[in-house]
C-alpha cells in the first residue's frame, strides 16, 4: 500500500469507504457511515498506507457532531440526573472502579508500564486520553493503540446491539440528504468554527465537541435558534472521524503492541462486559431502556457513542449527559488512578 501514490491511496480510501458505508447503510446498521470508513481505514493503516487526516479536519468533524448533539440537548436533561443523582453517582463510581481494575490487571499481568496501562484503559474520550497520557510518563503510541482498538470494538459492538434493538423496522425513517439550507445553517457554521477554535485555544479536552454542543443546547433551550446540521455534513464528519481512528492502526504500532495484545483484548472485553452489567443495573432502577443504558455506560469515545446514539431510537440527551459527566470525572481522577496503578500493580507482582 505504501508504494501507491497519495492520490491512489485517497482514491481507494474514498471508494472503498463509500461502498462499504452504503452496504452497511442498506442493512440499516446505526453509524454505518462511521463504521465503513473506520474499517477501511484500519485495513489500509495496517497495510502500510501513508495517507493521514489533518488534525484540523478531525477537530472540525468533532465540532459538527457537537452541533448535532446541541440540537437534542436542553436544560431539561439535568432533571433526570439530579432527580436520580445517587444512581448516577453509583454508576459513575462503578465505571471508574471497573476502569481502574481493568488497568491494574492489565499492568499486573503484562509488561506494560503502569501509566501506559492506566491511561490506555481509561474509558474517556480517546483523543483526550492520548493527549494527556504523555504528560504523565505513558507511552503515547501504546495508549493510542489501546484507546482506538477499544473504540473500534466498542463502536462495532454498540452498533450491532443497536441494530438488534431496532429490529426490522429500525431503518424506516427517510433521510433527506440535501435539504434546503436556511439561515440557521449559517449560524451552525459559525458555532462550529467558533467552538472548534475556542476548544483548542483553551485546551479543553474534547472541547471541539463539547463547546458547540453547549452553545447549540443553550440556543435551543432558550428558543433563540435551532442549529441546522444536514445529513451530508454529518456523513462527512462521520467519515473523517472513522478515517482518523482507523488509519492510526499502523503496522509499527501494531507490532509494538503485539506482545501484550492478548492481555489488551482481555482488558477491553472485560471492561465492555462490566459496563454492560452496569447498563443492565441502570435499567432496573431508572426508567430507561436497555439500549439507552448501554450507550450511556459504553466505554467508547464520546464522539463515536454520539454517532451511534443519533442513529438509534434512544434518549440521546441522557446518553450524552452521562457520557460527558463521566469524561470530566475521568479527566479529574485519571492522574491519581495512573499513579496508584504505577505504584502498586508491579509491586504486587514482585
Amino acid at each position: 500500500m505504501a508504494r501507491l501514490s497519495l492520490r491512489q491511496q485517497w482514491t481507494i480510501l474514498l471508494i472503498a469507504s463509500l461502498v462499504l458505508g452504503i452496504i452497511l447503510q442498506l442493512f440499516h446498521l446505526p453509524a454505518a457511515l462511521l463504521l465503513g470508513p473506520m474499517i477501511v481505514g484500519t485495513i489500509m493503516g495496517l497495510s502500510g498506507a501513508t495517507v493521514r487526516i489533518d488534525k484540523r479536519f478531525f477537530v472540525l468533524a468533532q465540532a459538527v457532531l457537537g452541533c448535532m448533539i446541541g440540537q437534542t440537548l436542553s436544560p431539561a436533561i439535568l432533571s433526570p440526573l439530579l432527580q436520580d443523582w445517587p444512581v448516577v453517582l453509583a454508576v459513575l463510581v462503578l465505571t471508574l472502579a471497573a476502569s481502574g481494575l481493568s488497568g491494574f490487571l492489565l499492568v499486573r499481568f503484562s509488561n506494560l508500564p503502569g501509566p501506559t496501562g492506566a491511561w490506555g484503559s481509561s474509558p474517556g474520550g480517546a483523543s483526550a486520553m492520548v493527549a494527556m497520557a504523555g504528560d504523565f510518563g505513558a507511552d503515547v503510541r501504546l495508549v493510542a493503540f489501546m484507546q482506538y482498538l477499544r473504540v473500534l470494538f466498542v463502536a462495532t459492538a454498540a452498533a450491532v446491539v443497536a441494530r438488534i434493538g431496532l429490529g426490522t423496522s429500525g431503518g424506516a425513517v427517510e433521510l433527506v440528504w440535501f435539504p434546503p439550507l436556511q439561515s440557521s445553517f449559517l449560524l451552525t457554521i459559525v458555532v462550529m468554527f467558533a467552538g472548534a477554535w475556542l476548544g483548542q485555544k483553551l485546551r479543553i479536552p474534547s472541547g471541539a465537541l463539547l463547546l458547540p454542543a453547549l452553545i447549540g443546547a443553550t440556543l435551543h433551550g432558550t428558543d433563540v435558534a435551532t442549529l441546522q446540521v444536514p445529513e451530508w455534513l454529518l456523513a462527512l464528519a462521520y467519515a473523517l472521524i472513522g478515517w482518523s481512528v482507523g488509519l492510526r492502526f499502523t503496522r509499527p504500532i501494531f507490532l509494538l503492541a503485539l506482545r501484550t495484545l492478548p492481555q489488551m483484548l482481555v482488558s477491553i472485553f472485560g471492561l465492555m462486559l462490566l459496563c454492560g452489567g452496569l447498563a443492565w443495573m441502570l435499567t432496573r432502577v431508572l426508567h430507561v431502556d436497555l439500549m439507552t443504558a448501554y450507550l450511556a455506560t459504553s466505554p467508547g469515545g464520546l464522539d463515536t457513542v454520539a454517532i451511534i446514539a443519533a442513529g438509534s431510537r434512544v434518549d440521546i440527551a441522557f446518553v450524552m449527559a452521562l457520557q460527558t459527566l463521566r469524561l470530566f470525572t475521568i479527566l479529574l481522577t485519571g492522574p491519581a488512578i495512573a499513579r496508584f496503578i504505577s505504584r502498586y500493580a508491579h509491586a504486587g507482582a514482585s
